[in-house]
């Protein structure tokens, strides 16, 4: 399964990629358009981060090819590669200061220590952290360190840049701050990210594009919107957010929490659990035909209690059909229940 289009930034085609017996990429097709934010999002051994390693170079499909620009790298080294990798950890070097760091690819390449200092100055502006260049890393709180990462990795201007978890080691608050600012980075520059992460929320706020991996294959490809409100099989309707699967007549059908309403006249139900989560309050509700549903409903001043009788209601746009991904047209699932 592939994005739409036929060219991009990124392509890798027909993928596979194997350790002994055990398939970690399995005839993976994909494309990443030119300056897109693209997620590979999936659970641990699902096959994307050894699908963005092979995109780097660290790894070598057994099967397959690799793409930069229209141009075929499956078989160049990783420092020929127009592309550049920030991981989790940061990489940084000790005993280096910031600008040291930041400026160590282009003092390798040979750039004149004049312009090394120019572009090191300036990249560390466009990250926030002007006047830190001559602190060391340990001198730097945890997000300081991932945006010296971020630095060194931009700052000669590759066409990818490759994103491997970067966010996974810092705290919640830290975290949802990172993404804002990374998804501003990329928009100012310009320049492809691809980004990998198993967090959900993460791979929506920041996406342009996301493609849902599971046992080493791509399950769907999509913008955030689409991949969350029309999942295309069971697996992504329960891995992107909560979602509820139901059974009617033979189809499978994916109706999100937030979608189900409590009153009208709809499927008889009962609450069996109420969890109050702040913000909203999600109950747990069992239906008279022996389903158990997940509903969210925001916190306005309503309560709700277990044992309490409801009937649930969803419009017929909002129940999608697992095999498709499109909503049911000929007989509607709210039909079938009522």
């Amino acid at each position: 399964m592939s994005a739409e289009g036929t060219s991009g930034d990124v392509r890798v085609e027909g993928a596979r990629k194997t350790y002994g017996d055990v398939v970690a990429v399995d005839d993976v097709d994909l494309t990443v358009g030119d300056g897109e934010f693209f997620t590979l999002l999936g659970p641990s051994g699902s096959g994307k981060t050894t699908t963005l390693r092979m995109i780097a170079g660290f790894e070598q499909p057994d099967t397959g090819r690799v793409l930069l620009g229209g141009r075929d790298i499956t078989h160049r080294p990783p420092y020929s590669r127009d592309v550049n990798t920030v991981f989790q950890d940061y990489a940084l070097f000790p005993h280096m200061t910031v600008a040291e760091n930041v400026g160590y690819g282009l003092k390798v390449k040979g750039v004149s220590r004049r312009a090394r200092a120019a572009q090191v100055t300036e990249v560390l502006r466009m990250v926030r952290l002007e006047g830190y260049g001559s602190r060391k890393p340990v001198q730097l709180s945890g997000g300081q360190r991932q945006r010296v990462a971020l630095a060194r990795s931009i700052v000669n201007r590759p066409k990818v840049l490759l994103l491997d978890e970067p966010l996974g080691a810092l705290d919640l608050k830290l975290r949802q701050e990172m993404q804002v600012f990374l998804k501003a980075l990329q928009q100012d520059l310009g320049m492809t990210f691809l980004y990998v992460t198993h967090d959900q929320e993460e791979a929506l706020t920041m996406s342009d594009h996301v493609a849902v991996f599971n046992n080493g294959r791509i399950e769907q490809v999509g913008s955030p919107r689409e991949v969350y409100e029309r999942p295309t099989t069971e697996f992504v309707a329960g891995f992107v957010g909560t979602s509820n699967i139901l059974e009617r007549n033979g189809r499978r059908f994916s109706v999100r929490p937030e979608r189900i309403e409590l009153e009208g006249s709809g499927e008889p139900a009962t609450i069996a659990d109420v969890v109050f989560v702040g913000a909203f309050t999600r109950l747990l509700v069992d239906t008279d035909v022996g389903e158990r549903l997940t509903v969210v409903r925001q916190n306005d001043g309503s309560s709700f209690e277990p044992g309490a009788r409801v009937n649930l209601t969803w419009r017929d746009e909002d129940a999608y059909e697992i095999d498709t991904g499109t909503p049911p047209n000929t007989t509607p699932l709210e039909q079938e229940v009522r």
